[in-house]
Formats: C-alpha cells, sequence, structure tokens
C-alpha cells in the first residue's frame, strides 16, 4: 500500500497484530496493495522531513501469489461489510429507545420524589 497517502492508515496492538488499511474502503486488496490509479491518492503532507523513533510500524507481510486472482474474496467481504452497515443504524436505534426509556424512568422518579417533598411542607 501507499504509506505515504493521507488515507493510509497503520495501528498496531499489543498482541503484535498490525492492521494497515485505507480510510476510505479504497484498496480491496489491502493491506499489499492500492489500487494502481487509485483517484483518491493523497500526498501526505504532515509528516514530511520528520524522522522516525522505534516505533517505524512493522513490514508489510508478503503478498500472496493468488492475490488478485480471485475476486469472489473481494465480493464476499464487501457482502459482510453490507451486513454490517445495514444493521448498525437498528442497532443504535434499539440501544436509544432503551436509553430514552431509562431517561423516563428517571424523570418519573424525580417527580415523584419532588412531589412527596411538596407535600410534607
Amino acid at each position: 500500500m501507499r504509506e505515504d497517502c493521507k488515507q493510509f492508515e497503520s495501528r498496531s496492538y499489543s498482541n503484535g497484530e498490525t492492521v494497515r488499511k485505507c480510510n476510505l474502503d479504497k484498496a480491496p486488496e489491502a493491506p499489499w496493495r492500492c489500487p494502481e490509479d487509485c483517484t483518491f491518492y493523497e500526498k501526505r503532507r504532515v509528516d514530511v522531513n520528520w524522522s522516525y523513533g522505534s516505533l517505524i510500524v512493522p513490514e508489510t507481510p508478503k503478498e500472496p501469489s493468488s492475490l488478485g486472482e480471485d475476486e469472489s474474496i473481494a465480493a464476499l467481504l464487501d457482502a459482510a461489510e453490507d451486513v454490517i452497515n445495514e444493521a448498525g443504524p437498528r442497532v443504535l436505534a434499539e440501544f436509544e429507545k432503551k436509553q430514552s426509556k431509562k431517561g423516563r424512568s428517571k424523570l418519573k422518579k424525580i417527580s415523584r420524589k419532588s412531589n412527596k417533598k411538596r407535600r410534607k411542607k
């Protein structure tokens, strides 16, 4: 992948795994390569002339020889991503509904307490 692209991101985890990806999801063969004539490529300008210390990203693993031959893998990953993207808003709506119910029950408790105080006076 073009590590000098503004859209490239790499993250290493404590277990030694490293994720390399395009933030725009335009590199179907990540982490090995970007499309040859990617119209979204932008030269990263922020880190020009920086010197890097010991936190350099590990080398990209060797590219499999079969990479790019079978487009069904990319289609399968796209289908899985579509399922996740479709489920996200539904799950969020369910969560927000539960949160709003909790908020209403708290308001009821607060109003009951304040009504009791008023009655005692």
